[in-house]
């Protein structure tokens, strides 16, 4: 028996990460006031570490979402999944050379591909895709705030039939987030 609507549950889950942080801010707050020479440095300490990680929990809270797209996405020792209904499969984060998010029949999709061509597309609200946040942020030279804004942003219409596109991106492919960077090759 609860007593909490699911619409209540849903959001004190969504929130408990950066609840989390401001409890451990206000532990460290809380230490660094009884003063003393060990006191306010160990509550500095705790202060600092407890602001990064309520940064981090915002930034990754912007992934968890309802999960309204069929399948489930699993991160493993830095391999992506993703097993859905059609399709599915994995790839691995060393092996990706670019990420995209694109809109396709209507929904958003994260693709990864690889320098093979062999592509992964994630619905981004499938079932466990709040973990994609902490694998893409393993991505050399990935920039999270540019992550963050693709996925703030509104949808990109579909492309199909007659329609002509003035980008300088093919139709259909997405907005690009992140590249692999050039790797020297040693002679």
């Amino acid at each position: 028996m609860t007593f909490l609507r699911p619409e209540a549950r849903a959001t004190l889950t969504r929130w408990r990460e950066p609840a989390a942080a401001a409890g451990a801010l206000a532990a460290g707050l809380w230490l660094a006031s009884l003063g003393g020479w060990l006191m306010v440095p160990l509550g500095a300490v705790v202060v600092l570490a407890a602001a990064g990680w309520g940064l981090v929990a915002l930034r990754r809270m912007r992934f968890v979402g309802p999960a309204s797209a069929p399948g489930v996405v699993e991160v493993d020792e830095g391999q992506v999944g993703y097993l859905g209904p059609g399709s599915g499969g994995f790839v691995a984060l060393a092996d990706t050379d670019e990420l995209r998010l694109l809109t396709l029949h209507g929904q958003r999709l994260w693709r990864l591909g690889q320098s093979d061509g062999q592509v992964l597309l994630i619905p981004v609200g499938a079932r466990g895709a709040e973990r994609l946040f902490d694998a893409f942020a393993t991505l050399p030279g990935i920039e999270i705030t540019a992550l963050l804004a693709a996925l703030d942003a509104p949808p990109a219409p579909a492309f199909g039939g007659n329609v002509i596109s003035l980008s300088s991106e093919r139709p259909g492919t997405g907005r690009l987030i992140w590249r692999r960077p050039a790797r020297a090759v040693l002679t």
